[in-house]
């Protein structure tokens, strides 16, 4: 895939307003990066380009999917992809990328190079943690999970999704946690009820207690 000239936007000729450009990217746009975290992917992109007098608005938008292996139980998955950001580009001297949300292109300039920002978009779209949804659901079949002692759905607590993973040692260590939390916000209830009186109450308060 020839990235510098498939995701370029010429933007001369274009009048004032709103215009709207397509892409698709898969493996091949990725390999130009060395970035191989996923399997496959496919994704469609769309810019909305709003030109005004002096610069560019572009919303990016990203749908599609990556196929990536299950964190937990190494099967592989359909990962969901659905990311957006936006760019303002501006006019200068220089070309000048050094900040996320904007970019500086020179005056002579006939053309925007968006293929970074698809990059580090669909990048961000993926998430280092990935389950596989049949994981959370209880609908996977799967070795790893029954080696983890993990509870299907219909054997779960209502208000407990993954209790299966925890032993009465966790449920200690829980319940401390808890119980630190709680004294931590008596704590605060207190201190800001001692804020909170009045010092001509307290002296009042004082005078009274003499007597």
């Amino acid at each position: 895939m020839n990235i510098e000239k498939d995701f370029l936007i010429p933007f001369t000729g274009l009048k004032n307003g709103k215009h709207s450009f397509d892409f698709k990217v898969d493996d091949s746009f990725f390999e130009n990066y060395n970035y191989g975290d996923f399997n496959h992917i496919n994704a469609e992109i769309n810019v909305l380009l709003d030109k005004k007098i002096n610069l560019f608005e572009l919303h990016f938008t990203s749908k599609g999917f990556a196929n990536v292996p299950c964190d937990v139980t190494n099967q592989d998955f359909d990962l969901p992809i659905d990311s957006e950001i936006d760019l303002v580009v501006k006019f200068g001297d220089v070309f000048d990328n050094d900040h996320d949300e904007i970019l500086v292109i020179p005056y002579t300039s006939h053309h925007i190079d968006i293929a970074q920002y698809i990059y580090e978009m669909i990048a961000l779209a993926i998430p280092q943690k990935r389950v596989h949804p049949g994981v959370k659901d209880g609908t996977l079949d799967s070795e790893a999970l029954d080696y983890l002692g993990y509870v299907h759905e219909e054997e779960k607590d209502e208000d407990d999704d993954f209790g299966g993973l925890f032993d009465d040692e966790d449920d200690e260590i829980f319940g401390l946690i808890d119980d630190l939390e709680n004294d931590e916000e008596e704590e605060t209830e207190e201190e800001n009820t001692n804020k909170d009186i009045d010092p001509r109450w307290a002296e009042l308060k004082k005078l009274l207690t003499d007597k």
